[in-house]
């Protein structure tokens, strides 16, 4: 399977100009450094100890950067190496100034830029996040008898139905990994039939929180928000605009001051979510047009990377994304950090575990369609209240997470 994997890997790397020119057209590539991709590197290689991760995109990367200031505390690392695939994700890696951490595109996993790539940085470990697998790179870590982990490792259905028609394969490439931290109960039971020999539970990372201040919004946008009855939708996907644009329009017959907040998880559609907007006829206002914001403004569309914490740190009522649509949900467990009252649709799947937690602590509700979410948004758009007690328990057992990873992380890189 792997010689099937390596020829279809290669045939798309002689067609990736292509690919490469059609995504530089959509603006989701970096036009000066897509190099990387190709192991053309634009930072150095520092003498030293240096420690790899790799994420797929924002979510996967916001989840260890408290684990990564932790480290970047000790004197033995002298680098901290950060890779992804996404423009978005390196971008917030960039606002967060962190001292020993640099940042590169994770390359295309040919046999050739895999070796080239670990040739070049070496590292004395590789931590892989999530459920990112990539069989050449995997492969080539251990040949180079590199320490391999995967942390806040989670498994879909979706995926773990996939690598168990190729069972053989799936158990050569996870049985390579020295350690498994899973994210959740269920995904520690699926490593380990798909072949991990060392698997712990710790709890999800994404309870944990950093050290540094969220980029919090300015003064005056603060004061207008606190002057609005307001509701945020958050992550929402293709769709999910269009019923919560139609839920603002039944709510602003009840409420004259009301401000709905959108956050979509692809900024790239923007120009798509202002059609949909400007066919309702309504007010937005872009959060990175530098105006300032007008006081009739009914939608207000946050198109940047990095700005979630800090509308959820002002806004109380959360719809949760990717949840209407069959797409499976989105995290719940950043809004519940700032003590949100977060509503979701039916499809929840991949986070079923931490709803299910969070069911426990009355902050979640689910609805099943848009007159369900305009009843629920207009039965809490009132409440004040903030959930300062869950917010205290959800920081301690971020910090016990946090905590109880790094000692098992420091078994691999303090050798």
């Amino acid at each position: 399977m792997l010689f099937i994997y390596r020829i279809i890997i290669n045939l798309i790397t002689l067609i990736s100009p292509i690919i490469i020119l059609l995504r530089l057209l959509k603006k989701k590539e970096d036009p000066k450094r897509f190099k990387e991709k190709f192991c053309s590197f634009s930072e150095k290689r520092l003498k030293g100890k240096l420690i790899w991760f790799h994420g797929a995109s924002v979510g996967e990367i916001l989840s260890v950067i408290p684990l990564i200031e932790k480290l970047e505390k000790k004197k033995e690392i002298k680098q901290i190496l950060i890779t992804s695939n996404t423009l978005s994700s390196s971008k917030i890696i960039s606002n967060l100034k962190l001292k020993k951490v640099i940042h590169q595109f994770f390359p295309i996993d040919t046999n050739y830029h895999t070796q080239k790539f670990l040739k070049y940085w070496n590292p004395s470990i590789a931590i892989f996040i999530d459920s990112e697998i990539w069989p050449n790179m995997i492969y080539n870590i251990k040949k180079k008898n590199i320490s391999l982990t995967l942390i806040n490792a989670r498994i879909t259905n979706k995926s773990f139905r996939k690598w168990k028609i190729f069972s053989k394969t799936a158990k050569n490439i996870f049985q390579k990994f020295d350690l498994c931290l899973s994210s959740s109960l269920k995904s520690k039971r699926y490593l380990k039939i798909l072949g991990v020999k060392k698997i712990k539970y710790i709890g999800n990372l994404k309870f944990t929180q950093t050290e540094k201040d969220i980029n919090e919004l300015n003064k005056s946008l603060r004061k207008f928000f606190l002057t609005k009855n307001i509701w945020c939708a958050s992550s929402t996907h293709e769709k999910e605009e269009k019923i919560c644009l139609e839920v603002h329009k039944k709510l602003k017959l009840k409420y004259k001051n009301l401000l709905t907040i959108i956050i979509p998880r692809h900024i790239h559609r923007t120009k798509e979510i202002l059609s949909e907007i400007k066919k309702l006829n309504l007010k937005v206002h872009l959060h990175d047009s530098g105006s300032i914001v007008n006081n009739k403004t009914d939608i207000y569309l946050v198109n940047s990377f990095g700005q979630t914490q800090s509308f959820f740190k002002i806004c109380k009522v959360i719809f949760l994304g990717g949840s209407i649509i069959k797409h499976g949900g989105q995290n719940p467990l950043e809004p519940a950090r700032f003590g949100c009252k977060i509503l979701h649709g039916p499809n929840v799947w991949n986070f079923n575990e931490i709803y299910n937690l969070l069911k426990n602590y009355k902050i979640t509700i689910k609805i099943k369609d848009s007159k369900q979410l305009f009843s629920k948004v207009n039965d809490m758009i009132n409440k004040k209240s903030k959930t300062n007690d869950l917010e205290n328990k959800f920081k301690g057992l971020g910090n016990k997470i946090l905590n109880s990873t790094l000692k098992e992380m420091n078994l691999y890189i303090i050798k």
